[in-house]
């Protein structure tokens, strides 16, 4: 088990690691962006019951494929498991994640997003009324920001984009799940590649960490 976890600690963007011990009875399918805090979780609190299936992270970049692929994996798993829970937010699918979860007879972790489960619902309101122009970064974003940013929106081949895409934004605000100065220097670089002020906000695993603990 210990190389499936490790595994499972920096999945690249376009990966779809999956965890599955035999004792499991609940899964979890969830972004590929959360699958190292999600195994960190199961690894320090020894929930060997539950398993893990992910979907790529760079899915975030084209959000209309994930509730299909959602469906799937709920259909794929749903008789081998009592339970199945999805670690997923909206993610720009207008609320059609939520429709399969339905359909399914699944269970969502609430919110529109991961960073609101990050720093919390009441705390992200207030985070994101305070400066309405934020990007934001988790500890994954800063650590694959060139991918999933850079390259993935193009910004490498047509650098004047930025203006297109970010003209609008005034900070980036990092909400980090972990006390690292390594992720703070990226992300301290993605908010200078986007010439944009920098802050940093510890969130931990915020409500994360409670959905699970509410899978025992």
């Amino acid at each position: 088990m210990a190389d499936a976890f490790t595994a499972l600690q920096d999945p690249a963007p376009d990966a779809a690691p999956e965890l599955a011990p035999e004792q499991a009875s609940t899964l979890i399918i969830a972004c590929g962006a959360l699958a190292r805090e999600i195994v960190d979780l199961i690894r320090l609190n020894d929930w060997s019951h539950l398993a893990i299936t992910c979907l790529p992270a760079k899915l975030h970049n084209e959000p209309a494929k994930i509730p299909d692929l959602l469906r799937f994996k709920i259909r794929e798993n749903r008789d081998r498991y009592q339970r199945i829970l999805v670690a997923y937010a909206d993610c720009g699918t207008g609320g059609i994640i939520d429709k399969v979860i339905a359909e399914e007879g699944a269970e969502r972790i609430g919110g529109p997003h991961c960073y609101a489960f990050f720093a919390g619902q009441a705390q992200f309101e207030e985070i994101a009324d305070a400066e309405l122009g934020t990007f934001y970064l988790t500890d994954y974003l800063a650590r694959h920001f060139e991918v999933l940013i850079v390259k993935g929106m193009g910004l490498d081949r047509y650098p004047q984009m930025r203006d297109m895409l970010f003209g609008n934004y005034i900070r980036v605000l990092y909400l980090a799940q972990t006390e690292d100065p390594e992720l703070d220097r990226m992300a301290q670089a993605a908010a200078d590649r986007l010439d944009l002020r920098y802050e940093r906000v510890f969130t931990g695993y915020g409500e994360l960490a409670d959905f699970m603990q509410q899978a025992r």
